[in-house]
């Protein structure tokens, strides 16, 4: 019988042309991607957030096995179909041998009857076969694709964490230049709006870090691998298979197109001009179309995300909008963010209207072209049904490969935001660990500052050639009206605040510690909240509840295991209480403390700092205060004036005697 394959002998076939396909498919990957990586401007930043995992040594064996197996099974899913078109092929000519034998009546008839169901089942014998390779191989590639997107995920997050926390970057990143690093090549279009200040960048620096290493890394890591190597059985929803695929329904395209007469001019191989000239011209018109989804898509995340980051901030700042009533202020300031979401959705669907519509237009109208440009020779008898059947299906797979990037550019739009806002924060935090910090040394139960020079963002001087020195139970504390640089002060010593230059001696690791005016409290159990920075099996629960009954916590030492929203369940008081239980446990040679008894009474503020003065008596005490009950428990005062003038005098001896400027 006259069939389209060698159906016998195609395993070995197919197996052969998966090993060449695969190799060159591979080859071309890897120059292609190398030089998208050198030279393009979204290949770059791709490469620099995704080139670690195939590069480093503990997970480039995985990645590439992982490449490897996901080309072999988009390969190997592209074959399928090709074959299935074949298959096709042979049932509707038997279909059309059947129907061919009644209109031939006797011994003739019912032989061509005999050879199209003879055929018939045959073929549905090869789809059986088909259908299983072709459901093994797909439920292999769900497997293997799902397993390289968490495993990318997972080093993708655990390396753009690392990177945020990594140098304090995840608080220094706010002084980074934001406009220096989205006005590069790879983000070339610029938000213009009235209301941008005041609405698209409420974060100082790089605006929703959490964002994008949540959402940002999962679109990276999912969209990314789909749009390569595609997935689902299908033969054109991937980069690699609408290639290969164009490859191979080119040959079969080219064996079943016949020349068509068209204006009184003969065209050979009509079907191939037209699936490219059709595609091509439809393709270019819909990039134009599409090509403001790029920007539009970049400020879909940044919206959504800052207007989920202002509900977190209602959500965090319940009781003190509750206080205040509030609520018309906050409703008015979230209803304004949202209308900045609703304004550039309704932007990306009036874009995305036409750009779709012009694709369905498009794909409604080539699923006739075949069947249209093959009708006249199936008329004259020169192809059979089962080849007009063939070339319908290879022209639809032509058309949606070569349609690829038009079907999928608001998909390549969303994927570059994603590289672009990635890339941005990994930019960010290494300009963060580039900008000006004070020299630090190490010195053992003393602390000196030497050419210590303070200025504000816009380089207005704070503090100028801040000199002096403090021993072993040495107590300074720091005073000036508001806005004369003390918190900054004490930012700069603790290397968070990038605009101070000079020289810091002090206790190395955590034999300093720096206490802010309100602690931080972590999620997890009250044993976690109190040991804080250390872990709580290090120092143990006994040592923790004494911690807290000297800080007068009698209360909480039954609850240590308790898991709540710590910061939520104390009061400022209690939460400054527990700072200085923090003291007692990791004992310190020197801490630096901020307002650190701001939200106590007088008679608490003395019992505490006399507790410290008790228990750490060669503990170095720098504190920053308004109160002037604070005085009695230092020996030394440095008064800031804020224009870069400093004093530092005993207490009570007043101004004049010490350092001055």
């Amino acid at each position: 019988m006259d069939y389209s394959r060698d159906w016998n002998n195609e395993i070995w076939e197919s197996l052969k042309w998966l090993g060449i396909a695969s190799a060159i498919a591979i080859a071309a990957i890897l120059v292609i991607g190398f030089l998208l990586a050198r030279f393009s401007r979204w290949g770059r930043p791709l490469w620099r957030i995704i080139g670690g995992y195939f590069t480093e040594p503990a997970t480039r064996v995985r990645a590439w096995m992982y490449f490897v197996l996901l080309t072999v099974l988009a390969l190997a899913g592209v074959r399928v179909i090709v074959l299935f078109s074949y298959f096709s092929r042979d049932l509707f000519n038997a279909l059309q041998i059947a129907a061919e034998s009644f209109a031939q009546p006797g011994p003739e008839g019912e032989q061509l009857l005999q050879q199209g169901k003879d055929m018939f089942w045959y073929s549905m014998a090869v789809f059986a076969v088909l259908a299983t390779i072709h459901v093994v191989r797909t439920m292999v590639e769900i497997y293997v694709g799902a397993a390289f997107e968490i495993s990318l995920r997972k080093w993708m997050t655990a390396g753009a964490a690392a990177d945020w926390m990594e140098g304090r970057a995840f608080y220094r990143n706010r002084f980074v230049d934001l406009g220096g690093v989205l006005s590069r090549s790879v983000l070339p279009f610029r938000r213009r709006t009235k209301t941008s200040n005041k609405v698209t960048d409420i974060h100082p620096g790089v605006d929703n870090p959490d964002q994008r290493i949540q959402a940002d890394i999962t679109n990276v890591a999912s969209v990314g691998s789909g749009l390569l190597w595609g997935g689902g059985g299908s033969s054109t929803n991937g980069v690699l298979t609408a290639l290969a695929s164009i490859v191979s329904f080119t040959q079969i395209l080219w064996e079943l197109s016949g020349p068509v007469t068209l204006f009184g001019v003969e065209i050979p191989r009509m079907m191939m001009w037209l699936v490219l000239s059709y595609v091509l011209l439809t393709s270019i018109i819909a990039f134009v179309l599409g090509r403001p989804l790029i920007r539009l898509n970049f400020w879909q995340e940044r919206l959504t995300a800052n207007f989920r980051y202002a509900l977190v901030r209602v959500r965090d700042g319940a009781e003190n909008i509750a206080f205040y009533r509030g609520e018309k202020v906050e409703h008015n300031g979230l209803m304004a963010r949202f209308a900045e979401v609703i304004k550039n959705y309704w932007q990306i669907v009036y874009v995305s209207i036409i750009f779709n519509g012009w694709n369905f237009v498009v794909n409604q109208l080539s699923v006739v072209f075949p069947y249209l440009v093959q009708a006249p020779r199936f008329f004259e008898g020169q192809i059979k049904l089962g080849d007009m059947q063939q070339t319908a299906s290879a022209f639809g797979e032509m058309h949606d490969a070569l349609s690829f990037f038009r079907q999928n550019y608001d998909t390549f739009t969303g994927l570059r935001a994603s590289i672009i806002r990635l890339d941005g924060l990994a930019d960010a935090d290494t300009k963060s660990r580039t900008m000006p910090e004070i020299s630090t040394v190490d010195r053992d139960r003393a602390v000196r500052l030497a050419d210590i020079d303070v200025k504000t963002p816009s380089g207005d001087e704070l503090i100028h050639a801040l000199d002096l020195s403090l021993d072993p139970g040495d107590a300074l504390v720091i005073k000036g009206r508001s806005g004369v640089g003390k918190t900054t002060l004490l930012r700069g010593l603790a290397g968070l605040w990038p605009y101070i230059d000079g020289e810091f001696a002090r206790p190395a690791g955590n034999k300093t510690l720096f206490l802010s005016q309100m602690p931080y409290i972590p999620l997890g159990d009250l044993r976690t909240a109190v040991a804080y920075p250390a872990l709580p099996d290090d120092i143990g629960d006994d040592a923790i509840r004494e911690a807290l009954e000297k800080v007068f916590l009698r209360h909480l030492v039954d609850r240590l295991y308790d898991e709540e929203d710590w910061a939520k369940v104390l009061s400022p008081g209690e939460q400054q209480r527990v700072a200085f239980a923090r003291i007692l446990l990791t004992r310190p040679e020197a801490v630096f403390m901020d307002e650190a008894t701001s939200a106590v009474d007088e008679g608490l503020e003395h019992a505490l700092y006399k507790l410290i003065r008790t228990e750490l008596p060669d503990t170095i005490i720098v504190s920053v205060s308004h109160r002037s009950t604070t005085d009695q428990h230092h020996t030394q005062v440095l008064q800031l004036s804020g224009d870069g003038a400093w004093t530092v005098s005993p207490v009570g001896a007043g101004a004049s005697p010490g350092k001055q400027l």
